[in-house]
């Protein structure tokens, strides 16, 4: 059963991505992107990566709002011209092969439920595991492995989320700021 929600996961992530590349309306080739970037978020989940997933919802959401915004303020809002069948084919094609392989490399995972470090000895995670209370003298295995492990992806993880909340109000703001010379006028 979780075999076929993954695959469902994935069917989903691919035709949003067809959609996007051949729908007309911009608006909804946006949403289709968004959808993407959702569905590859629950696909995070599923693979037991929470972190990665909330990174991934955050930044999705910014970026499709800015997206959005954009979309709406032009007036341009169709794609005109028709659609070459041979450029919709090798659309096709290529999402083929990226599903076929994405199959392909899934297959090779462990059983959904095995830990990765058992089948590893010498894995980073034993490492932590075995001798993270010890190393960093932290009271919880938990922030050892954030803080002093991994404290550079927890950083950039931040710097990511910060970034992008930043960005998304400087482009979302409904005023700009007027330079001294421009109030003059």
């Amino acid at each position: 059963m979780e075999l076929f929600i993954f695959y469902a996961l994935m069917a989903f992530v691919l035709i949003a991505a067809f959609i996007a590349v051949e729908t007309r309306n911009l608006l909804s080739a946006v949403i289709c992107v968004g959808a993407i970037g959702f569905g590859g978020s629950l696909i995070f989940l599923f693979l037991k990566a929470p972190d990665i997933a909330m990174t991934q919802i955050v930044v999705e959401v910014l970026g499709l709002v800015i997206l959005i915004r954009a979309t709406i303020s032009r007036d341009l809002t169709f794609i005109s011209g028709d659609r070459e069948f041979f450029g919709m084919v090798v659309s096709v094609v290529i999402l083929f092969a990226i599903f076929m392989a994405g199959i392909g490399i899934f297959r090779q995972l462990p059983d959904f439920g095995t830990a990765v470090y058992t089948r590893t000895p010498e894995a980073a995670s034993q490492t932590y595991v075995s001798r993270g209370l010890e190393e960093t003298g932290a009271s919880n295995i938990v922030t050892s492995v954030i803080l002093d492990f991994r404290a550079y992806d927890t950083l950039g993880e931040a710097t990511v989320l910060f970034a992008s909340i930043i960005g998304a109000t400087a482009i979302l703001r409904k005023k700009a700021k007027k330079l001294p010379e421009d109030l003059d006028e």
